[in-house]
């Protein structure tokens, strides 16, 4: 399943996921990890510390030159941290120091509070444009504060880069997206998920077992200290808020302040299987407040005025593209992958619908632009889906029968066929894996084991459904909760919203969190516009098959 990191106007913080555990769950979850690679990460943290990072100028491949003020490095991490002597590979570590500038008073000094520490999520995604965020106005008290540090995680760009199959290959198109496919079209799908299992393990050679979120933690504590803090401050949003409960419940005496941003659901027993059936179920839910509000705005984009109105619309667009591609490239899938970035982020709105509604009318250019696949960034695209499938396949147990996935996914798409059976696609190798299943630690913390934690999520997030947060606060004993209510944005923290940044600046800032879990009012919805050019166009030229 796709997704995608923290909020769009801080620039391409990437793309993220998540997805899910057996359908009887996870057995003996443990509660603390092996003794050999707790000393091993001692090991890797003592020579970090002694080693530190040499900044200097980035490459292309990493952040633009054009920034001056971001510095890179590489930070030493062992491959099995049971064994810190073997093996090491090289995290990519990016940096812009605090500007201790005032953003409300040029003439005060802000006090530097030390490094804040950004993961995006993903698994798969790179954290290292995060310095750049400290342009954005919302950003700007923080990166005033706090040297703004990102890095790409192990198997990401050029920290050990994992692949599974030839990037040339991933963008074929057009493709189809079945909501409810066909006895053929699921043995196709098994076939494919077999071969890219096995790619994984031939490209990626025996180390591919320690691409997990276990060592993912471990190496935050390597750039910790790599960074000189004595206690790690850290945001991370998405699959990046797994990353943090881990290392809250592994390290809980070396978190100085954690900021979880859309939080996953951290329960054992829905890592990561159960998570991506939710995780299905709740896109439904955001597809439904898309076609509201598309309904609400037909005199803009003239796809029907009740949301099953827009959804016949969909479907005829389905049905055409399935027919004839859009510009030779656009077919169901790209459709599909297009409009999932709708359930991400409400900002995308406006663009997916006057695409939807100039193809509709007889203008396929906006939608090609839109969803056609692009041939540059395969490679970037191959290295995030092979990080993501090698962490969340070796991070639990997945159903290995083909009958469990049939049965719960059928089910499933009868309410929820948006994205169901795509979203059982894309993590389907993982009933294929070759490389040993780990069980998934039972993150929990007691009172006083862990400084507070604040915790951010948008009640109608479908990337990462509200429970999950709830779920979060529970096990993380004295974190605190800020919901914006009514809202289904994936990514809150920075974003427009003033309250929600009100709770995060105070956080970071100056250590205060509300009393109690705090609520915030929505932000306003996305302006209506791009609707199709010229008017008098006919209410029939939506009609097709279905509509």
């Amino acid at each position: 399943m796709k997704a995608a990191a923290l909020y769009s106007t801080a620039g391409s913080l990437l793309l993220t996921t998540l997805a899910a555990a057996p359908a009887g769950g996870a057995p003996g979850t443990p509660r603390a990890p092996g003794t050999a690679e707790l000393r091993g990460t001692a090991v890797a943290v003592a020579r970090a510390r002694a080693a530190g990072i040499d900044f200097g100028p980035c490459s292309a491949a990493d952040v633009p030159r054009t920034t001056a003020d971001v510095r890179c490095g590489t930070v030493s991490v062992p491959l099995d941290y049971a064994h810190p002597g073997g093996k090491q590979i090289k995290l990519t570590v990016s940096r812009a120091p605090a500007t201790q500038k005032d953003p409300h008073n040029s003439k005060r000094k802000v006090p530097r509070q030390g490094a804040l520490l950004y993961n995006p999520g993903g698994p798969g995604a790179s954290g290292m444009y995060f310095p750049l965020v400290g342009t954005v106005p919302q950003w700007k008290g923080i990166a005033a504060a706090y040297d703004l540090v990102g890095y790409a995680p192990r198997g990401v760009g050029r920290s050990a880069a994992l692949s599974c199959q030839d990037p040339k290959r991933l963008f074929k198109a057009p493709t189809t997206s079945p909501a409810h496919p066909s006895e053929a079209y699921k043995r196709q799908r098994i076939t494919q998920a077999k071969a890219y299992a096995r790619g994984c393990a031939q490209r990626s050679g025996s180390g591919l077992r320690f691409y997990n979120s276990l060592n993912n933690a471990r190496d935050l504590d390597v750039l910790r200290a790599a960074l000189d803090e004595d206690r790690l401050t850290f945001m991370g949003a998405s699959y990046g808020t797994y990353l943090g409960a881990l290392y809250a419940a592994m390290f809980p005496s070396h978190v100085r302040r954690m900021v979880l941003d859309s939080a996953v659901n951290p329960d054992p027993h829905t890592v990561w299987y159960r998570s991506n059936l939710d995780q299905s179920a709740a896109f439904e839910e955001r597809w439904a407040d898309f076609r509201d509000w598309i309904a609400r705005h037909d005199d803009v984009y003239r796809l029907g005025a009740t949301p099953a109105k827009v959804q016949r619309a969909y479907d005829t667009a389905r049905e055409r593209l399935a027919g004839k591609a859009a510009g030779g490239k656009v077919g169901p899938g790209q459709l599909q992958n297009a409009f999932l970035m709708a359930g991400y982020y409400d900002d995308f709105w406006p663009s997916r619908a006057a695409a939807l509604s100039a193809y509709l009318h007889g203008d396929p250019a906006p939608l090609v632009r839109l969803a056609a696949p692009s041939p540059e960034t395969a490679t970037e695209a191959e290295n995030g889906r092979a990080v993501y499938t090698a962490v969340e396949c070796n991070d639990a147990p997945w159903p290995t029968d083909w009958k469990v996935w049939d049965r719960d996914n059928t089910r499933l798409a009868r309410v929820a066929p948006f994205e169901t059976w795509d979203n059982a696609w894309m993590n389907l190798p993982c009933a294929y894996w070759p490389a040993p299943r780990r069980q998934p630690l039972d993150v929990r913390t007691g009172p006083g084991e862990l400084p507070p934690v604040m915790i951010l999520a948008a009640e109608r997030d479908a990337a990462a459904p509200y429970q999950g947060a709830l779920e979060m606060n529970r096990r993380l004993a004295g974190s605190v909760l800020v919901t914006e209510r009514d809202a289904g944005t994936h990514g809150i923290g920075g974003g427009p919203n003033r309250c929600v940044n009100g709770h995060l600046d105070a956080y970071l800032l100056e250590g205060r969190l509300p009393a109690r879990h705090a609520s915030c009012a929505p932000r306003p919805e996305p302006v209506a516009s791009g609707g199709p050019a010229g008017k008098g166009v006919r209410r029939d030229a939506l009609k097709g098959k279905g509509a």
